[in-house]
Parts: structure tokens; C-alpha cells; sequence
């Protein structure tokens, strides 16, 4: 059984990139990898963190005896339900689960955030992108969305990292075959996450023009024209399209095995209630 105020890494790994996860925060020093969607606090002092009282946290240290034990305690205080990682981040490495490479992640603003600046208008490589930072990468970044001709203008004048965009300077575009989608899973070290593996083909067929890839390419294609046309703000068509994903990423996690047709969930034959025949 986990400690006292603990939570296993199996069981965290089943809450992660999933609307409603724990906020998780890292306070190991200057980190290469992490948890995906774990947050890095400015200051290491839970006082200072701004939290909402409703969210849950896990906070992680190297081992899960060093200040992460302290800081969870002190929300706690506070009335936030807050644990440990039981064995910290090294339990959670050598368990061989999911971490994000911070290689590729662009520096972050003084507000603690990474900024992001792509097309207006998004259709698909443009809310699964930003799906995926939010649920894997930084779940605080800010993205901006401007006409194509003043992408890079304004990457440079805000520190925004451009992506999606058809142009030999932007490393975070399309590559070959592969969507930009494609390449940030890989980029940030997540190719060998099977469900993301997957939603990736469904992503690049959808983003591509390629409905053969996958079945599952035409809905999200469809799915994707429709909310570009219900929202007229591209933040709006984010926000809608986050549930949209975390529904196909939570599919492709744990859900392609299930039926669903008129018999499918049916009552078992013997079931019903006596006298009524079935």
C-alpha cells in the first residue's frame, strides 16, 4: 500500500492528460524530463502558488522524501487535498512510464508560461497541437492566433514559439508525411506513448488528406470543419475542441475494444425479471 498522503505511480499514470487530472507539480531542480502535464512552480514555496481549492495536487521531488512531503502538507492545511508521489520521479522513470523531454520547450515568459502563435482560423494540426502541450507539456500555455503573413512578426516581437506554419525557419511544422502533430509527439519524447501513437495517425490522415490512413481521420475531419464553423473565435473553437480530443485520446488509451450497436449493451439473456419473458 502507498504511504499516508500518497499516490502511487501506476495510479497517477491513469489520471494524467485527462480533463480533471490532479495538478501536478514538480519541484525538482531545473529538470530535462517530467511527468507529462506536471507544472514547475517559479517559486518552490507552496504559499506563494495560486490553487484553486477544488483541484486536487500531487507534488513530486527526485524520491518522494524531500520537500515534496512539507509542500504537500502545507496545502493541506490550507484545505487543498494534496499528495506525495510515493518513490518521487525516480519511482515513476524506472517504472518505465510516460515523460515529456523538455529539449525542444521554448523558453518560458515571466509569467511562467510558454507562448505559442500560429494561423488564425485552426482546422485540425492547429487545436491538436495545442491539445497537447495543455494536457502533456504545459497546461498554462498561451497561444495566440493571427493571420498567416504576421505569424513570425509576431513571434518575434512576443517570444512566441511559431508553429504550423509552411516556412523553412519554423521547426515545429510539417515534416515529409508527418503533420506537425506527428512531430511534436516525438520532439517532446512521447513516441513510444501507444495511445498517442495512435491518435497521431488519426490526427495526420485528418490534417493530411490521407482518410485512408485510418478510419477514425474522416469523423475527426469532420468533426473539425464543423466546430471551424460553429465558433467564429479561435480560442472558443480551442476550448470546444480539447473535449474533442481528450474523448478520441481516452479511446485510444483504453476503449477500441468496445462495441456499440443496438444489442450491445443489452441486458445478459436471463436477466430480465421474473415473469416477463425475455
Amino acid at each position: 500500500m502507498p504511504a499516508h498522503n500518497a499516490i502511487t505511480p501506476d495510479k497517477l499514470a491513469r489520471l494524467i492528460a485527462l480533463p480533471g487530472s490532479p495538478r501536478i507539480i514538480d519541484l525538482r531542480d531545473a529538470p530535462t524530463e517530467a511527468i507529462p502535464g506536471s507544472q514547475a512552480p517559479a517559486c518552490k514555496d507552496p504559499i506563494h502558488w495560486r490553487q484553486d481549492p477544488s483541484s486536487s495536487v500531487v507534488v513530486v521531488d527526485g524520491d518522494g522524501r524531500g520537500p515534496a512531503v512539507s509542500a504537500a502538507a502545507i496545502l493541506r492545511s490550507d484545505g487543498i487535498p494534496a499528495e506525495t508521489l510515493e518513490g518521487g520521479f525516480a519511482a515513476w522513470a524506472s517504472a518505465g512510464l510516460p515523460t515529456v523531454s523538455f529539449a525542444h520547450l521554448p523558453a518560458r515568459h515571466e509569467d511562467g508560461r510558454t507562448w505559442w502563435v500560429t494561423r488564425s482560423r485552426p482546422k485540425v494540426d492547429r487545436i491538436a497541437c495545442p491539445w497537447l502541450i495543455r494536457r502533456f507539456v504545459d497546461p498554462a500555455a498561451r497561444f495566440l492566433f493571427v493571420a498567416p503573413a504576421e505569424v513570425l512578426t509576431v513571434a518575434t516581437q512576443q517570444l512566441a514559439e511559431p508553429f504550423d506554419l509552411a516556412d523553412d525557419r519554423v521547426f515545429w511544422s510539417h515534416r515529409g508525411d508527418l503533420c506537425t502533430f506527428d512531430l511534436m509527439v516525438e520532439a517532446f519524447g512521447l513516441g513510444a506513448h501507444a495511445p498517442l501513437v495512435r491518435l497521431a495517425a488519426i490526427v495526420r490522415g485528418a490534417d493530411t488528406d490521407r482518410l485512408d490512413l485510418v478510419p477514425e481521420a474522416a469523423g475527426l475531419l469532420a468533426i473539425s470543419l464543423g466546430l471551424s464553423r460553429t465558433h467564429s473565435d479561435d480560442h472558443a473553437q480551442v476550448e470546444a475542441g480539447m473535449a474533442v480530443y481528450d474523448a478520441l485520446y481516452r479511446w485510444c488509451r483504453d476503449a477500441q475494444g468496445e462495441k456499440h450497436d443496438w444489442s450491445s449493451h443489452q441486458p445478459a439473456r436471463g436477466s430480465a425479471h421474473k415473469g416477463v419473458s425475455a
